[in-house]
């Protein structure tokens, strides 16, 4: 069953919820779009869900897959497909350490600097916690407020990010690393 669902939240943000359910399994993938910048967030398919999550990569023309969890599926079948599967797994429950935040930052700049519109997807085990983090993080780092960045995740996914990753969003000092040069330009600094 499929069933889609998009709204529309400013002329830059849109989200687009799929809800999908294979052999009685929900997986679900919920498109964030921001600016020239399109994630799929997702929970972690299985052997048994593989065939569906690579029909959504497809759909999306996804080209990397970040998996921040333990490995429930062989990544070998993407790989065939041109489809990158990067493992940055960390703890769940919170921020992602230094390494996996820079190295997460430098794909997405990378990625949308040379195919601007393009999808990276990214899961963690439910799609609520670790995924939504990094999502929001790049977001902040594009220009957004961390509650407007919270707020559209969880507009797609009810109950993304715990109350420990909340604390560390709320705490997280963005620097404007994915900001384009004419919009660093436009940053004003009081000295």
């Amino acid at each position: 069953m499929l069933e889609k669902l998009s709204l529309r939240k400013s002329a830059n943000m849109t989200t687009t919820a799929t809800k999908l359910t294979v052999n009685g399994h929900a997986c679900g993938a919920s498109e964030i779009k921001f600016k020239e910048m399109r994630f799929l967030i997702t929970d972690r398919p299985t052997e048994a869900t593989l065939d569906r999550f690579i029909e959504e990569l497809n759909k999306n023309k996804v080209k990397e897959v970040v998996r921040v969890c333990n490995p429930t599926y062989d990544s070998n079948r993407l790989e065939k497909l041109g489809i990158q599967v990067i493992d940055w797994s960390y703890a769940d429950g919170q921020g992602p350490p230094v390494d996996v935040l820079n190295k997460w930052l430098e794909l997405v700049k990378n990625r949308f600097h040379e195919n601007p519109g393009s999808c990276i997807a990214v899961h963690c085990v439910a799609g609520l916690g670790r995924a939504p983090v990094l999502v929001a993080i790049a977001l902040m780092e594009l220009g957004m407020k961390f509650e407007d960045a919270v707020d559209l995740i969880r507009t797609k996914r009810r109950g993304a990010i715990s109350q420990r990753q909340l604390d560390y969003l709320e705490h997280y000092r963005a620097k404007s690393r994915l900001a384009s040069a004419k919009q660093k330009e436009n940053l004003c600094s009081i000295q």
